[in-house]
């Protein structure tokens, strides 16, 4: 048995494990993956602009522009389909949706508006990566029961 058959680990090329989905899902999955892509590089560029440019903190020397670096870490991730990648990164999101929720709540004037896109960016992406990982898992074999006779 090849590592690529095991259900637990990545193939070594994602998009032959993307090829055993029908052609509509394989459609749909590409779309979700450019969503997740795009939502995920405007998040890194929100926090870039938001903390150097567009509504930086008073006194602040732009360091808080640092917390995109995380979200960069998954930016090639997304690019080779790695599921693992697409699992993590819903669990990641939820700290920028807690810094914009509480932003949104607790700023004034463009550092307000700048939340509520953060906020939504993030709810687009954890919904494409929570549909994508289900669409992905929909045609991996169940797994073999443990103690059960071959």
């Amino acid at each position: 048995m090849t590592t690529s058959d095991t259900p637990d680990q990545e193939p070594a090329d994602p998009d032959t494990f993307i090829a055993h989905h029908p052609p509509e899902r394989r459609a749909t999955i590409e779309r979700l993956r450019l969503l997740c892509v795009a939502s995920l590089v405007s998040l890194i560029g929100l926090g870039v602009a938001w903390e150097l440019w567009l509504a930086p903190l008073p006194q602040g020397t732009g360091m808080l522009a640092l917390k995109v670096l995380p979200l960069c870490l998954g930016v090639a991730g997304l690019l080779k389909h790695r599921l693992y990648t697409y699992r993590w990164l819903t669990l990641l999101i939820w700290l920028y949706f807690t810094e914009g929720v509480v932003r949104v709540t607790g700023d004034a004037g463009l550092s307000q508006i700048l939340a509520g896109i953060e906020v939504a960016l993030s709810v687009v992406l954890f919904t494409a990566c929570s549909v994508y990982i289900r669409l992905r898992l929909r045609v991996l074999p169940p797994k073999p029961k443990k103690g059960a006779a071959a």
